[in-house]
């Protein structure tokens, strides 16, 4: 479980006797934060209060649309992810902070989209695993928070606990959900990470954001599967992030030509949305492209035996879904990819290979380049 950030010791803040003026003035503290949040490498903060039951009652629909798919722990934490109170006793506010992603230095996503040969990643797994620096990061956050003003609790959390974290990103004044559920920031577009401190202290929040898509439905016309089944709407089970990421078990053949060179999540929908001509490079060091993942060539990384696929994704969020799952993404790649001897031996390496759904989905690539034996 993620750490407790406490300090009984001290006084707690907005006490009259309280040793300085941010622990007089709430909103002076609050700017105390966004400052050192700036410091930490976020680009924004904002403060939520914590009822969101229009959200509670949206994702209770979704989850009877059966449409988290494989995703058992989103039902299981069902409307607990509305609650952070529930989730920490206590709970008042939520502090949100986001910070940018998008490597400078990796190849134009859409020119490596147009070249089958090579494999798509999602721009968001190219460097680290984002999960342990925004967490370590939120960490010092909290501990400056609890240093200055104590006697508080708070609890970090990126992607680790069951939070609507979008919906209070909104309240927090950083964004509006766009018709593709992405957190959308009219100066910064949507290549951004979120992360959360929950906390009791009775801070001033921020104004919730607009919303700014209009008419727009770009995002719902660009996405290969039709995920996006209506504004605002996504059936996790069509969309290829899920199906390369969370899915473990075959891909349905429904999807498969439609997932063309994409062998780890989809950006289709924030690289067409007009938002994104806001959107900045990250400055975070970490997030820079590791390995050439940016513009990798598909059959070498079929190639990749299980203890170069681990060495090669060591601190990466790629990691996660193991090397089974990765050979299965990429040989579904590698049969939209244009026939070639190369790509037709690559796939009969791996005809033998000791995972049956593996097997499975190189027979169905072979079987696209009329290259399957009978």
């Amino acid at each position: 479980m993620p750490e407790v950030y406490l300090s009984p010791a001290r006084r707690p803040c907005f006490m009259s006797d309280a040793p300085s003026i941010a622990n007089d003035d709430p909103a002076a503290l609050v700017e105390l934060i966004r400052n050192w949040g700036r410091e930490l490498g976020f680009q924004q903060i904002g403060i939520a209060s914590i009822g969101i039951e229009d959200d509670e009652e949206r994702l209770m629909r979704w989850l009877d649309l059966r449409r988290h798919g494989a995703m058992s722990y989103m039902l299981r934490h069902g409307r607990r992810r509305a609650r952070p109170d529930e989730l920490v006793p206590g709970t008042i506010r939520v502090i949100s902070a986001r910070m940018d992603y998008m490597p400078p230095d990796a190849q134009p996503a859409e020119s490596v989209l147009g070249s089958a040969q090579l494999g798509y990643i999602s721009r968001y797994a190219l460097g680290r695993d984002y999960h342990k620096l925004l967490r370590r990061r939120l960490a010092q956050l909290a501990e400056k928070i609890s240093d200055h003003c104590t006697g508080t609790q708070y609890r970090a959390f990126v992607d680790s606990a069951p939070i609507l974290e979008k919906a209070f990103a909104r309240d927090a004044g950083l964004g509006w959900i766009g018709k593709h559920t992405n957190l959308l920031n009219r100066q910064a577009g949507s290549w951004f990470f979120l992360g959360e401190i929950l906390t009791d202290l009775p801070l001033p929040v921020d104004t919730p954001a607009s919303a700014h898509c209009g008419s727009c439905r770009a995002c719902i016309d660009v996405c290969p599967t039709q995920a996006i089944v209506a504004p605002y709407e996504l059936d996790a089970t069509r969309c290829i992030s899920y199906l390369t990421i969370e899915l473990r078990e075959s891909i349905p053949v429904e999807f498969r030509k439609a997932m063309g060179n994409r062998i780890y999540g989809c950006d289709d929908c924030q690289l067409i949305c007009p938002w994104n001509k806001f959107s900045r490079l990250a400055v975070e060091k970490d997030f820079a492209v590791r390995h050439g993942l940016d513009a990798p060539q598909l059959t070498e990384l079929f190639a990749w035996s299980e203890e170069e696929f681990l060495a090669r994704t060591e601190g990466s969020a790629i990691r996660r879904i193991g090397h089974e799952c990765w050979l299965r993404n990429i040989a579904v790649a590698l049969g939209n990819a244009p026939s070639s001897d190369n790509v037709v031996a690559a796939l009969k390496s791996r005809l033998e290979h000791p995972s049956a759904m593996v097997r499975e989905h190189v027979e169905w690539a072979l079987a696209q380049h009329g290259a399957l034996q009978s």
